[in-house]
Formats: C-alpha cells, sequence, structure tokens
C-alpha cells in the first residue's frame, strides 16, 4: 500500500458559521420571531429581542448556504419585509430567501454587487 503524501484524504475542516442579524419594525408587536430552513420551521427557536420602541433584532450564527425563512409577529407569518428575495411557499404566501455567504469578504462582495452604479467623474466646464 501507497502512502498518500498529497493528504488528499485528510478531513475538510468544518464550515465557519458565519453571524447574521435580522432586523424588523413594527410598532405595536408584542412577540417577533424567525422560523425557517435554519430551524426545522420552528419559531419558538429564534425569537427576536425588543429594544422597546418597535424595533425587534436577533444575532445568530449560521452555515453558508441559501435559507428560506419567514418572521412570526405575533403568531402570523409573513416574509421578511427587509428581504432581497423572496419565493412562493406551498401555502399561498411567499418566504424570503438568506444567502450567508462563506466569508465576510464574500458577504461585502455581494453587497457591493447590488449596489447602483454612481459615475464619480466630474467635466469641467470651459468658460
Amino acid at each position: 500500500m501507497k502512502h498518500n503524501h498529497n493528504h488528499d484524504n485528510a478531513p475538510a475542516p468544518g464550515l465557519q458559521l458565519m453571524p447574521v442579524r435580522f432586523e424588523f419594525t413594527h410598532p405595536t408587536a408584542t412577540t417577533v420571531c424567525v422560523a425557517g430552513t435554519f430551524n426545522q420551521w420552528k419559531p419558538e427557536a429564534k425569537t427576536l429581542h425588543s429594544s422597546g420602541v418597535g424595533n425587534w433584532w436577533k444575532e445568530t450564527a449560521l452555515a453558508p448556504g441559501t435559507y428560506e425563512y419567514c418572521l412570526v409577529v405575533d403568531g402570523q407569518w409573513m416574509p421578511d419585509p427587509k428581504a432581497r428575495e423572496s419565493v412562493p411557499n406551498p401555502f399561498g404566501g411567499r418566504n424570503s430567501v438568506l444567502k450567508v455567504a462563506e466569508s465576510p469578504a464574500a458577504a461585502h462582495l455581494a453587497d457591493a454587487e447590488n449596489l447602483p452604479l454612481k459615475n464619480n467623474t466630474k467635466q469641467k466646464s470651459k468658460i
């Protein structure tokens, strides 16, 4: 048996979890949760925190990938109004889509690709 000097069969390091922050604003909500493919659609698994003035947030860490989710506001399921993308769900509503990048640099690049282009060159007028 030959020894593999390249160590190609070494186990791959575990996936790095990336920080994700969910934010939602609703002036009269009493409970806000997030449910999706990352928590087996169990809203009680990810309850958002209230700032006391209608702003809700939750920080968590997820493995890189694409996830579907909904916000659950006082028991009512709804897509995230801040989500860039959504898809139809089997219940006649919509699920928000969350894409978690493999690194902070990749996330920054993905965000930059969605910004409008600006022309920063100014032409001087000749008088």
